[in-house]
């Protein structure tokens, strides 16, 4: 008795549209805005300078959206 494997095109497929259905949410702002947003709550994690750091990077999320 073999297992059914799932093909390798399929798998692909199937990894682009749960990243398409991710996006989705995010308007055309939201988008462009994203990797100033993740850079900022990485740098808010950092103790003591963290928040002073992110500053620049909360402005430019602001700015786009």
């Amino acid at each position: 008795m073999s297992l059914a494997r799932t093909p390798e095109p399929w798998l692909r497929a199937a990894r682009w549209l749960v990243c398409g259905a991710a996006l989705l949410p995010l308007g055309g702002c939201g988008v462009a805005a994203l990797p100033c947003r993740v850079t900022s709550a990485t740098l808010k994690v950092l103790p003591v300078v963290g928040h002073a750091a992110a500053t620049p990077f909360d402005m430019c999320a602001s700015a786009i959206d």
